[in-house]
């Protein structure tokens, strides 16, 4: 019987939720990044399914990457919208994918940066990280 490569298999859904708040001024919600991220068992991929709120009081639009292993930097292409919930401007966006990396694959962070005008015009941006560890190695 010829033997078939073995495949390798995703692991359990890790739920991400980041939110970024204005750190000066009235207490403004910038945006929330959530959904989830897997990692598969061969230790090289992992998928994600993100929503990006742009939240009511920021400006410009916020947005996200993603560095892996701490060197490597990726930005998700958007893949689509959905209705935008209550506090989130425009649209809710999607960015739906799978990353394949050269060499094993130990963490992934996703960083997340909104930006305000306070006091006037003056431009503050603020950035939240979380990373998530793969648990095959």
């Amino acid at each position: 019987m010829p033997v078939t490569p073995a495949h390798a298999a995703y692991g359990p859904d890790q739920t991400v939720s980041i939110t970024v708040t204005s750190n000066a001024g009235p207490s403004i919600m910038l945006a929330q990044l959530t959904g989830t991220l897997a990692f598969d068992d061969g230790n090289t991929k992992f998928r994600y399914a993100l929503r990006l709120c742009w939240g009511s009081g920021s400006y410009p639009m916020p947005n996200f990457y993603v560095s892996v292993n701490g060197s490597t930097v990726l930005y998700p292409t958007q893949t689509g919208t959905a209705a935008a919930p209550p506090g989130c401007q425009l649209s809710l966006f999607l960015y739906d994918g799978e990353y394949t990396h050269s060499t094993t694959l130990t963490n992934v962070t996703l960083y997340v940066t909104g930006g305000w005008f306070y006091p006037g015009n003056t431009y503050n941006s603020r950035t939240k990280s979380v990373t998530y560890d793969n648990p095959y190695n």
